[in-house]
This record gives C-alpha cells, structure tokens and sequence, in this order.
C-alpha cells in the first residue's frame, strides 16, 4: 500500500503503499533473472498489502494508532537496512535532499499510516482498504492543478467522476451515510489523498539524485520512523504489557507490508516495468474485503463491492493515456 508518483498520476509502484509509499526508482537497463515468475511474486505482493488493513485492525486492539505506525516503521525500516547492506548500497547524501526527504518521510508514510491506524479504531479494515484505493482518483485531481505536463482527457475526467460516484457508493450516500463513523472515513480518505500529494512533491524536488532507489526508500523510511519516534510519546504513554497476537501483527505489518513488500515491488518495476506492476494497486482492496470478512468477521452490504467496483474501474481509466 504505498507508491509513488512517475510518469502517470497513479499510483507508480516505485514507492513503498495504503497500503508504504515511497520515493521513485529509475528503472535499470537489464532486468536480472528472478528466482520466481513475476506473477508469483506479482500475487505475493498483492496479498501482503491485502492483509495490511487486516493487520492495522488487529495491532490497533491493543496498542495505541501511533505505536502501531512507529512498530511498522521500525521493522520496515530495519528489513531495507539490511538488503542495503547486502547490496553495499549507501544513503543519499546532501544535506537538500535530505531535506525533502523528511517532506517526503512525512507525507507518504508517518501521516497516512498514522490516519490509516486512528481511522481503524472506528471503521472496518475493508472500509480502510477500499479507501486507500482512491489515490489513483486523488492524484487524478491534483496532478490537472499541480502538473502541467498531465492532461486532461475526456476518458480520464470520466474515469476521475465514475471513481468518485464508486466513493459515495460504498459510503452508502442516498442513505444519508446512515451507520457510518464520518470521522474515521474521513481519516482513512485522508489518508489516500496524503499519498499523491506526496508523489507530486517527490517529482518536483528528488528526481535525478543519484542515488538508487533502495537508498533513497531506506533513508525515507528512516526519516518517518524518527518522527513517529518523537511524536509518539507525547500523544501515548509506555504500554504496561506486551500482547503477542497485537505485537506479532506490527512486526508483520512493517517487517512484510512494508519492507519486503518494497523489496519485491522493485523487482516488478525492474523486470516488467511501472504499467504492469502498478496494476497491484487493483487486488489490494479486493484481498483487504475478503480478509475482513473471512477473519475478523466484518459486516459486508452489497454497497461495498459493488462501489469498490466502481471506484476500481474509475481508477484505471484515470490512468488511460490517448487523444482527448
């Protein structure tokens, strides 16, 4: 859950998402040999961001939204300095690149995990992770007003007003939103609109440093994690116990959603490129509904897949490129 900003206004799998977003990869010249098919790592991925809602869910019943997000953070970023150091890959160096990177750190992965964690504390993980699928409508939006070089055309603005019916089709609108906690919706929709706005900065202050994308992802998650790590004890307090099942899913929701997700995203984008890897964005709420329903046992009305649909299917024509 968690993706960057390249040449399109979608979700480019060159970041870390809903679910690790991260900073863009330039793709290499020659595409190593892969010990499993693309396919199988594409299903691996879609299914470790799937469960990531699942995971904030169960991590937020014991422990509070921001010890959650600085857990995640932690171990992702522990997972990324140890392929770093396989890979002798060093950290970005510039004291202004460093700068947007903590910009970056903020805005792509400390807030939204933040708003994703608070926002489940009163609204389903399937709620959480089908919002999460509007930043690709979202960066739609902003990139017609922020980026000069996107235009509009009649199937992407189509595809940007289908979304956003999809949006007040699961929300349940002609019900006057009846039974819905406006509060954490609004967070977790918050939460996907962080999320391009942070692509839209990354493009505008860290392409063509330099430096690799492994490196510049490590430092970022770095970057966030120091955040949390200032932020956190001041809203909580130390937890007086330590239940496993809360603690085990954290460990897994950063350690796996978050650092190994971002090791296999770039093999994607390094073997079939952005286009094809970027389409992983699509499974992620469908997993994250059928996680919630089958494991946590989360009420499910036929609103919610049939708008999720919807939101799917305005999110890829955003993403259609051609004549207007």
């Amino acid at each position: 859950m968690t993706m960057t900003a390249a040449a399109s206004t979608a979700p480019d799998p060159t970041a870390a998402t809903g679910s690790s977003r991260t900073v863009p990869a330039t793709r290499p010249p020659a595409a190593p040999r892969r010990a499993l098919d693309w396919r199988l790592r594409f299903g691996i991925l879609s299914l470790i961001w799937g469960f990531s809602f699942l995971l904030i869910k169960v991590g937020t019943q014991s422990y509070a939204p921001f010890q959650v997000t600085l857990g995640r953070l932690a171990f992702g970023t522990a997972v990324l300095a140890v392929a770093m150091a396989v890979k002798r890959d060093r950290l970005p160096r510039g004291a202004r690149t460093w700068a947007h990177l903590t910009v970056a750190a903020l805005l792509l992965n400390a807030l939204p995990f933040s708003l994703f964690a608070y926002a489940e504390l009163t609204i389903p993980s399937t709620l959480a992770g089908i919002c999460n699928a509007t930043s690709p409508l979202w960066g739609m939006a902003l990139s017609l007003v922020a980026l000069s070089e996107d235009r509009p055309t009649r199937v992407r603005v189509a595809g940007l007003g289908l979304g956003f019916l999809g949006v007040l089709t699961v929300l349940g609108a002609w019900q006057g939103f009846s039974g819905l906690d406006a509060r954490g919706t609004a967070l977790a929709l918050l939460a996907s609109l962080s999320y391009p706005i942070g692509w839209i900065y990354v493009r505008r202050t860290l392409a063509g440093t330099g430096s690799s994308a492994l490196s510049m992802t490590g430092a970022q998650l770095f970057l966030a994690t120091l955040q949390l790590a200032v932020v956190t004890p001041l809203f909580t307090t130390f937890p007086a116990r330590f239940p496993l099942l809360p603690l085990s899913a954290i460990a897994a929701l950063g350690a796996l959603g978050t650092g190994l997700a971002l090791l296999i995203q770039y093999g994607l984008v390094t073997e079939v490129g952005p286009t094809t890897a970027q389409m992983v964005t699509y499974f992620i709420p469908v997993i994250a509904t059928a996680a919630g329903v089958a494991l946590l046992d989360e009420s499910l009305t036929w609103s919610t897949p049939v708008g999720a649909l919807i939101v799917l299917a305005g999110a890829a024509l955003t993403q259609a490129r051609g004549k207007a």
